[in-house]
């Protein structure tokens, strides 16, 4: 099963790789297919020192928490987005949040479900009738049944 994954899961991951969003992302693999916008990379690095200040980590225990939350995620350019998807996203986004159109794009392109913690999108995307949304608690559950069933 093919995932995109939002910023807020994978910064909350390398604030906790111990939590359950850290253990989904890093023992998932057989389970599941990571995928996120290549813009995530820069914004993870953009917020070092925020990450910083929030976990009280050093500059060397976030670039590891990074790289083990990191390593099991494809990164996709946005180029590989078809203009029908980005089209499509904008519709569902505009009145939600226009800066998550990105992951509807992507979750539109490559037929994928988004995996995200904001509340907000969840609620407004869910409320549009788009149905590709899951949350922590559900990718959870899902990877506990496949497990049971393997």
């Amino acid at each position: 099963m093919k995932i995109l994954v939002d910023a807020n899961i994978v910064f909350s991951g390398i604030l906790n790789s111990n939590g359950k969003i850290g253990d989904l992302l890093i023992n998932s693999s057989k389970h599941y297919i990571f995928i996120a916008p290549d813009f995530l990379r820069h914004e993870i690095k953009n917020k070092y020192q925020k990450l910083q200040n929030i976990s009280k980590m050093s500059f060397e225990q976030i670039a590891e928490a990074e790289y083990q939350i990191c390593q099991h995620i494809t990164f996709i350019s946005e180029e590989q987005i078809a203009e029908k998807y980005w089209l499509a996203a904008f519709a569902l986004v505009q009145d939600v949040d226009p800066k998550d159109i990105h992951y509807i794009a992507y979750s539109k392109q490559f037929k994928c479900k988004l995996w995200s913690g904001d509340k907000k999108l969840l609620k407004g995307l869910h409320s549009k009738g788009f149905k590709d949304l899951l949350t922590t608690d559900e990718l959870f559950k899902l990877k506990q049944k496949k497990t049971k069933s393997t």
